[in-house]
Protein backbone atom coordinates (compact mmCIF):
# COMPACT_ATOMS: atom_id res chain seq x y z
CA UNK A 1 0.00 0.00 0.00
CA UNK A 2 1.70 3.00 -0.92
CA UNK A 3 0.92 6.62 0.78
CA UNK A 4 -1.75 8.95 -1.17
CA UNK A 5 -1.78 12.47 -2.18
CA UNK A 6 -1.53 15.30 0.45
CA UNK A 7 -4.39 18.40 0.02
CA UNK A 8 -2.85 22.05 1.11
CA UNK A 9 -3.44 22.89 4.65
CA UNK A 10 -5.90 25.20 5.36
CA UNK A 11 -5.24 28.77 5.96
CA UNK A 12 -6.42 32.14 7.75
CA UNK A 13 -9.75 33.44 5.63
CA UNK A 14 -10.09 29.86 3.60
CA UNK A 15 -13.32 29.12 2.39
CA UNK A 16 -14.67 25.68 3.44
CA UNK A 17 -18.13 24.41 2.60
CA UNK A 18 -20.44 22.37 5.19
CA UNK A 19 -22.59 19.48 3.30
CA UNK A 20 -24.88 16.86 4.15
CA UNK A 21 -24.14 13.20 2.66
CA UNK A 22 -26.10 10.84 5.37
CA UNK A 23 -28.82 11.90 7.97
CA UNK A 24 -30.60 14.85 8.32
CA UNK A 25 -29.11 17.49 9.89
CA UNK A 26 -30.98 19.36 13.31
CA UNK A 27 -30.54 23.43 12.48
CA UNK A 28 -29.41 24.15 15.72
CA UNK A 29 -26.58 21.86 15.87
CA UNK A 30 -25.40 23.34 12.59
CA UNK A 31 -25.45 27.08 13.56
CA UNK A 32 -23.34 26.31 16.45
CA UNK A 33 -21.20 24.48 14.36
CA UNK A 34 -20.51 27.49 11.97
CA UNK A 35 -19.37 29.13 15.48
CA UNK A 36 -17.15 27.10 16.10
CA UNK A 37 -15.50 26.76 12.54
CA UNK A 38 -16.06 31.11 11.91
CA UNK A 39 -13.95 31.59 15.33
CA UNK A 40 -11.01 29.65 13.74
CA UNK A 41 -11.16 32.12 10.93
CA UNK A 42 -12.46 30.43 7.95
CA UNK A 43 -15.12 30.91 5.82
CA UNK A 44 -17.87 28.56 6.02
CA UNK A 45 -20.82 28.44 3.44
CA UNK A 46 -23.47 25.63 3.60
CA UNK A 47 -24.29 23.88 0.41
CA UNK A 48 -28.10 24.73 -0.40
CA UNK A 49 -29.35 20.70 1.13
CA UNK A 50 -27.86 20.73 3.98
CA UNK A 51 -31.43 20.70 6.00
CA UNK A 52 -33.60 19.34 3.83
CA UNK A 53 -35.33 15.95 5.20
CA UNK A 54 -36.02 13.27 2.46
CA UNK A 55 -39.89 13.19 1.54
CA UNK A 56 -40.26 9.67 2.36
CA UNK A 57 -37.08 8.20 4.00
CA UNK A 58 -36.62 10.27 7.52
CA UNK A 59 -33.09 9.01 8.16
CA UNK A 60 -31.91 10.95 4.97
CA UNK A 61 -31.04 14.55 4.28
CA UNK A 62 -32.85 14.54 1.34
CA UNK A 63 -32.70 13.04 -1.97
CA UNK A 64 -29.59 11.59 -3.07
CA UNK A 65 -29.57 13.29 -6.21
CA UNK A 66 -29.90 17.08 -4.00
CA UNK A 67 -27.02 15.32 -1.09
CA UNK A 68 -24.93 14.33 -4.55
CA UNK A 69 -25.33 17.61 -6.22
CA UNK A 70 -24.44 19.55 -3.04
CA UNK A 71 -20.96 17.51 -2.78
CA UNK A 72 -19.77 18.09 -6.30
CA UNK A 73 -20.89 21.68 -6.47
CA UNK A 74 -18.72 22.09 -3.00
CA UNK A 75 -16.17 20.01 -4.31
CA UNK A 76 -15.65 21.80 -7.46
CA UNK A 77 -15.87 25.26 -6.33
CA UNK A 78 -12.42 26.52 -7.17
CA UNK A 79 -13.36 28.94 -3.56
CA UNK A 80 -13.31 26.35 -1.61
CA UNK A 81 -10.41 24.68 0.27
CA UNK A 82 -11.95 21.66 2.04
CA UNK A 83 -15.16 19.94 2.14
CA UNK A 84 -16.45 19.44 5.70
CA UNK A 85 -19.74 16.64 6.57
CA UNK A 86 -22.22 17.93 9.03
CA UNK A 87 -22.91 14.39 10.34
CA UNK A 88 -23.25 10.85 9.39
CA UNK A 89 -25.40 8.73 10.12
CA UNK A 90 -26.78 6.55 6.55
CA UNK A 91 -27.02 7.77 3.19
CA UNK A 92 -23.43 8.45 1.83
CA UNK A 93 -23.04 4.80 -0.06
CA UNK A 94 -26.18 5.86 -2.16
CA UNK A 95 -24.58 9.05 -3.58
CA UNK A 96 -21.04 7.64 -4.41
CA UNK A 97 -21.93 6.23 -8.16
CA UNK A 98 -23.85 9.69 -8.63
CA UNK A 99 -20.66 12.00 -8.13
CA UNK A 100 -18.82 12.69 -11.27
CA UNK A 101 -15.24 10.98 -10.11
CA UNK A 102 -13.29 12.72 -13.18
CA UNK A 103 -14.74 15.94 -12.26
CA UNK A 104 -13.63 16.07 -8.56
CA UNK A 105 -10.47 14.65 -9.98
CA UNK A 106 -9.84 17.69 -11.84
CA UNK A 107 -11.03 20.09 -9.54
CA UNK A 108 -7.96 19.29 -7.41
CA UNK A 109 -6.79 17.67 -3.98
CA UNK A 110 -8.69 19.52 -1.34
CA UNK A 111 -9.35 18.44 2.80
CA UNK A 112 -12.37 16.07 3.28
CA UNK A 113 -13.52 15.68 6.85
CA UNK A 114 -15.97 13.14 8.61
CA UNK A 115 -16.24 10.01 9.81
CA UNK A 116 -18.94 7.11 10.96
CA UNK A 117 -20.92 7.09 7.11
CA UNK A 118 -18.57 9.28 5.87
CA UNK A 119 -16.54 5.89 6.05
CA UNK A 120 -17.94 5.21 2.44
CA UNK A 121 -16.09 8.12 1.17
CA UNK A 122 -12.87 7.92 2.44
CA UNK A 123 -12.25 4.69 0.68
CA UNK A 124 -13.98 5.83 -2.36
CA UNK A 125 -11.46 9.40 -2.53
CA UNK A 126 -8.90 6.47 -1.52
CA UNK A 127 -9.88 4.31 -4.46
CA UNK A 128 -10.62 6.50 -7.19
CA UNK A 129 -8.84 9.89 -6.06
CA UNK A 130 -5.78 8.53 -4.36
CA UNK A 131 -6.34 11.05 -1.71
CA UNK A 132 -5.75 11.60 1.75
CA UNK A 133 -8.10 12.29 3.94
CA UNK A 134 -9.36 12.88 7.27
CA UNK A 135 -11.21 10.61 9.73
CA UNK A 136 -12.59 13.50 12.17
CA UNK A 137 -15.61 15.33 14.18
CA UNK A 138 -18.35 16.26 12.18
CA UNK A 139 -19.63 20.29 11.90
CA UNK A 140 -22.64 19.56 13.54
CA UNK A 141 -21.66 16.55 15.65
CA UNK A 142 -22.46 16.58 19.30
CA UNK A 143 -18.90 15.42 20.19
CA UNK A 144 -17.23 17.89 17.86
CA UNK A 145 -19.72 20.83 19.35
CA UNK A 146 -18.72 19.64 23.23
CA UNK A 147 -15.32 18.53 23.19
CA UNK A 148 -12.33 21.16 23.12
CA UNK A 149 -10.29 18.42 22.53
CA UNK A 150 -11.86 17.35 19.42
CA UNK A 151 -12.06 20.86 18.25
CA UNK A 152 -8.48 21.61 19.20
CA UNK A 153 -7.15 18.17 17.47
CA UNK A 154 -8.55 19.16 14.53
CA UNK A 155 -8.17 22.84 14.00
CA UNK A 156 -4.35 21.59 14.55
CA UNK A 157 -4.35 18.87 11.89
CA UNK A 158 -6.35 21.95 8.92
CA UNK A 159 -3.89 24.67 9.91
CA UNK A 160 -0.62 23.15 11.90
CA UNK A 161 -0.63 19.53 10.96
CA UNK A 162 3.19 19.40 11.87
CA UNK A 163 2.19 19.55 15.51
CA UNK A 164 0.33 16.62 15.62
CA UNK A 165 2.10 14.24 13.41
CA UNK A 166 2.88 11.80 16.79
CA UNK A 167 -0.92 11.12 17.47
CA UNK A 168 -0.85 9.60 21.55
CA UNK A 169 -3.88 7.76 23.26
CA UNK A 170 -4.43 6.27 26.23
CA UNK A 171 -4.63 3.31 24.42
CA UNK A 172 -4.10 0.13 26.08
CA UNK A 173 -1.91 -2.78 24.23
CA UNK A 174 -3.74 -5.90 22.80
CA UNK A 175 -1.23 -7.39 21.00
CA UNK A 176 2.25 -5.88 21.92
CA UNK A 177 4.61 -4.61 18.72
CA UNK A 178 5.47 -1.94 16.30
CA UNK A 179 4.13 -1.76 12.50
CA UNK A 180 4.55 0.15 9.75
CA UNK A 181 2.33 1.03 7.06
CA UNK A 182 -0.10 3.69 5.43
CA UNK A 183 -3.93 3.96 7.53
CA UNK A 184 -6.74 3.35 6.34
CA UNK A 185 -10.10 2.55 7.80
CA UNK A 186 -13.09 4.01 9.70
CA UNK A 187 -16.39 2.78 10.86
CA UNK A 188 -16.14 -1.19 10.73
CA UNK A 189 -19.49 -1.70 9.12
CA UNK A 190 -19.14 0.33 6.48
CA UNK A 191 -15.45 -1.22 5.57
CA UNK A 192 -17.25 -4.48 5.29
CA UNK A 193 -20.57 -2.68 3.38
CA UNK A 194 -18.37 -2.10 0.56
CA UNK A 195 -16.79 -4.91 0.06
CA UNK A 196 -16.53 -5.61 -3.68
CA UNK A 197 -18.18 -1.99 -4.40
CA UNK A 198 -15.73 -0.06 -7.48
CA UNK A 199 -15.48 2.47 -4.99
CA UNK A 200 -13.59 0.55 -2.31
CA UNK A 201 -9.97 -0.69 -2.12
CA UNK A 202 -9.21 -4.24 -2.23
CA UNK A 203 -8.09 -4.64 0.89
CA UNK A 204 -6.24 -3.69 4.08
CA UNK A 205 -2.41 -5.37 3.13
CA UNK A 206 0.30 -3.16 4.17
CA UNK A 207 -1.84 -0.84 6.02
CA UNK A 208 -2.30 0.44 9.68
CA UNK A 209 -5.76 -0.10 9.93
CA UNK A 210 -8.26 2.03 12.41
CA UNK A 211 -11.30 0.59 12.93
CA UNK A 212 -14.40 1.50 15.40
CA UNK A 213 -18.15 1.62 15.38
CA UNK A 214 -21.22 2.47 16.82
CA UNK A 215 -24.59 0.85 17.87
CA UNK A 216 -23.33 -2.97 16.90
CA UNK A 217 -23.67 -5.83 19.28
CA UNK A 218 -20.78 -7.85 20.19
CA UNK A 219 -22.17 -10.65 18.01
CA UNK A 220 -22.60 -7.94 14.74
CA UNK A 221 -18.70 -7.14 15.36
CA UNK A 222 -17.91 -10.44 15.54
CA UNK A 223 -19.91 -11.11 12.22
CA UNK A 224 -18.41 -8.04 10.58
CA UNK A 225 -14.53 -9.16 11.74
CA UNK A 226 -14.94 -12.88 10.65
CA UNK A 227 -16.44 -11.66 7.02
CA UNK A 228 -13.37 -9.40 6.68
CA UNK A 229 -11.34 -12.14 7.82
CA UNK A 230 -13.21 -14.78 5.23
CA UNK A 231 -12.96 -12.80 2.23
CA UNK A 232 -9.37 -12.03 2.82
CA UNK A 233 -9.54 -8.04 3.14
CA UNK A 234 -7.27 -8.12 5.91
CA UNK A 235 -4.85 -10.36 4.95
CA UNK A 236 -1.12 -8.41 5.17
CA UNK A 237 -2.53 -5.80 7.38
CA UNK A 238 0.50 -4.50 9.56
CA UNK A 239 -1.19 -3.45 12.26
CA UNK A 240 -4.35 -2.43 14.52
CA UNK A 241 -5.68 0.28 16.37
CA UNK A 242 -8.73 -0.06 17.66
CA UNK A 243 -11.33 3.49 18.66
CA UNK A 244 -15.02 3.84 20.31
CA UNK A 245 -17.43 1.07 20.91
CA UNK A 246 -20.01 3.44 21.78
CA UNK A 247 -23.41 1.74 22.13
CA UNK A 248 -21.90 -1.96 21.94
CA UNK A 249 -22.98 -3.63 24.94
CA UNK A 250 -20.68 -3.18 27.70
CA UNK A 251 -16.87 -3.58 26.67
CA UNK A 252 -16.03 -6.16 28.73
CA UNK A 253 -17.92 -8.71 26.71
CA UNK A 254 -16.83 -6.80 23.14
CA UNK A 255 -13.05 -7.18 23.79
CA UNK A 256 -12.83 -10.50 24.14
CA UNK A 257 -14.22 -11.01 20.35
CA UNK A 258 -11.93 -8.35 19.45
CA UNK A 259 -8.84 -10.57 20.75
CA UNK A 260 -10.32 -13.70 19.46
CA UNK A 261 -10.83 -12.23 15.49
CA UNK A 262 -8.03 -9.98 15.62
CA UNK A 263 -5.43 -11.57 18.31
CA UNK A 264 -4.38 -14.35 15.31
CA UNK A 265 -3.52 -12.00 12.84
CA UNK A 266 -0.03 -12.07 14.25
CA UNK A 267 0.37 -8.10 14.53
CA UNK A 268 0.12 -5.48 16.66
CA UNK A 269 -3.18 -4.20 18.12
CA UNK A 270 -3.80 -1.23 20.47
CA UNK A 271 -7.30 -0.61 22.03
CA UNK A 272 -9.09 2.54 23.05
CA UNK A 273 -7.22 4.69 20.82
CA UNK A 274 -9.52 7.52 21.53
CA UNK A 275 -10.88 7.87 17.91
CA UNK A 276 -13.88 7.94 16.44
CA UNK A 277 -17.74 7.96 18.41
CA UNK A 278 -16.08 8.32 21.50
CA UNK A 279 -16.05 11.90 23.73
CA UNK A 280 -13.02 13.90 22.75
CA UNK A 281 -12.07 12.07 19.43
CA UNK A 282 -8.84 12.91 17.58
CA UNK A 283 -8.93 13.37 14.00
CA UNK A 284 -6.50 10.58 12.09
CA UNK A 285 -5.35 11.07 8.63
CA UNK A 286 -5.95 8.45 6.45
CA UNK A 287 -3.43 7.63 3.30
CA UNK A 288 -0.38 8.53 5.39
CA UNK A 289 2.59 6.49 6.00
CA UNK A 290 3.59 6.13 9.65
CA UNK A 291 4.58 3.76 12.35
CA UNK A 292 2.15 2.00 15.43
CA UNK A 293 3.62 1.50 18.24
CA UNK A 294 1.11 -0.87 20.23
CA UNK A 295 3.01 -0.45 23.47
CA UNK A 296 3.46 3.29 23.67
CA UNK A 297 -0.03 3.55 22.43
CA UNK A 298 1.00 6.09 19.44
CA UNK A 299 0.71 6.41 15.68
CA UNK A 300 3.83 8.53 14.38
CA UNK A 301 3.19 9.82 10.96
CA UNK A 302 5.97 9.99 8.64
CA UNK A 303 5.03 13.38 7.35
CA UNK A 304 2.38 15.92 8.39
CA UNK A 305 -1.53 14.91 7.16
CA UNK A 306 -1.41 17.75 5.08
CA UNK A 307 1.42 19.22 2.49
Amino acid sequence: MTPLTRPPRLAPGARVAVVATSGPVPEERLAAGLDILRGWDLDPVVAPHVLDRHPGFPYLAGRDADRAADFQAAWCDPDVSAVLCARGGYGAQRIVDLLDWEALRAAGPKVLVGFSDITALHEAFAARLGLVTLHGPMAAGVDFLKSTRAQEHLRATLFAPETVRAITSSGVTLVPGRARGVTLGGCLSLLASELGTPHARPGARGGLLLIEDVGEEAYRIDRILTQLLRSGWLDGVAGIALGSWKGCGPYEQLRPVLIDRLGGLGVPVVEEFGFGHGQDALTIPFGVEGELDADAGTLTLDVPALA
